[in-house]
């Protein structure tokens, strides 16, 4: 994680990242699989200069490879309070 996150900082972008559907532009998803299961971070770019990790977790889906409407509920709560705080 912290490489794909070292090279977001530098204007890059992993292997193991791609765009986060369902969601304005600038938020990104790296993929991570560790011993046979499989994690995800969140993170935010285009928000002044920085970028901010917006939710960390372990995939348990039942429902296939959708990200459960929880943690998307709480993406989207962290990212409007972080816009809110950064004007």
């Amino acid at each position: 994680m912290l490489s794909a996150l070292t090279v977001a900082a530098e204007g890059g972008k992993s292997d193991n990242t791609k765009p986060f559907k369902g969601l304005e532009g600038g938020v990104f998803e790296i993929s991570l699989k560790h011993f046979g299961d499989a994690f995800r971070v969140l993170y935010a770019v285009k928000i002044g200069s920085d970028i901010w990790v917006i939710h960390a977790f372990q995939k348990k889906s039942k429902t296939g490879i959708k990200t459960p409407h929880n943690d998307v509920e709480i993406i989207r709560d962290r990212l409007k309070r972080l816009k809110e705080v950064l004007k």
